[in-house]
């Protein structure tokens, strides 16, 4: 495998997805090409692969084969861009959320606390929304509100606090500025853990990463046949209730509807009784692997 990125759960990916030979599917995530690859060898001629990847990276991975269509733009345009292919029903889709290890090593996309460059944290390096943007604009209410919710932190508010008064005196603009300026803030011991946090807040909040899972999931149900499969792999908490309140009820918060004579209302049924999680082996070989969480689903 090539070193951009090691898929995780490669094989139980694959399996979920349930491959016809002749069928038409998605990888709304290409990045390193792994899991596209491995589709692509259970395909038959008349298999047709569609995959998505907004990182301009992602495209020197690109295979050489005639059943595969790359198509450089997020997956939130999923229906859009099948449509456009004339690729509308497809057969399955797979979606490996989460930042690619490629992305995290490259050092000036400022992804990684291990370090220092400008606080970057596009994955379309055309957007307009850097880290650097809302570290330096944002209200404090505004801040406290991304470190709360997409970074889950139990300081948020002092945080956001903190951010705002140092930028008083001069700009932010680093990874290393900003742990100089944060480093009150982190406890002992905690800090990489902590950093992490601090990151993915802020990785989210650049990317529009739950809007887009979220927009990406409702037409996931419109662009699947009947009997097509779902199949969505997750790095932390917050995607993952996305994904597992909208293959439960068709929706992300609040109770499944019901028709008028009370069958649930929702285009999706779940494959697997809770999420798959990543073999003792597999985590052993790749880190990555120990948050992953695997559901899959089955369109009604």
């Amino acid at each position: 495998m090539n070193n951009y990125h090691t898929p995780v759960m490669l094989q139980e990916c694959t399996d979920a997805l349930a491959i016809k030979p002749d069928g038409t599917y998605v990888d709304v995530t290409f990045g390193g090409g792994g899991h596209s690859k491995q589709i692509l060898n259970n395909l038959g001629d008349g298999g047709r692969l569609l995959a998505f990847d907004q990182d301009e990276d992602a495209k020197r991975n690109l295979p050489d084969d005639g059943r595969f269509t790359f198509i450089e733009q997020n997956f939130r345009y999923l229906k859009n861009y099948c449509r456009l292919y004339e690729a509308i029903p497809v057969d399955g889709i797979l979606a490996d959320l989460g930042v690619s290890s490629y992305q995290f090593d490259q050092a000036e996309r400022g992804f990684s606390v291990r370090f220092d460059a400008n606080l970057d944290m596009r994955m379309n390096k055309s957007g307009d929304l850097t880290a650097k943007t809302i570290i330096n604009t944002y209200s404090e209410e505004n801040l406290h509100r991304i470190f709360g919710m997409y970074g889950e932190l139990q300081n948020a508010k002092t945080l956001a606090k903190t951010v705002v008064t140092a930028r008083l005196n001069q700009p932010i603009g680093t990874i290393a500025e900003l742990k100089n300026v944060i480093q009150n803030c982190i406890p002992k011991g905690k800090e990489n853990k902590y950093l992490a946090q601090v990151f993915q807040a802020l990785r989210i909040e650049v990317n529009q990463e739950l809007e887009a899972l979220q927009e990406f999931l409702l037409q996931s149900a419109e662009v699947l046949v009947s009997g097509g499969r779902l199949v969505v792999m997750s790095y932390h908490s917050l995607e993952d209730r996305l994904v597992k309140n909208f293959i439960a009820k068709g929706k992300f918060r609040g109770e499944v509807e019901k028709d008028f004579f009370g069958n649930d209302q929702k285009p999706f049924d779940a494959v697997s009784r809770g999420a798959i999680t990543a073999s003792e082996e597999e985590i052993k070989i790749n880190n990555r692997a120990r948050s992953a969480k695997l559901r899959i689903a089955v369109k009604r």
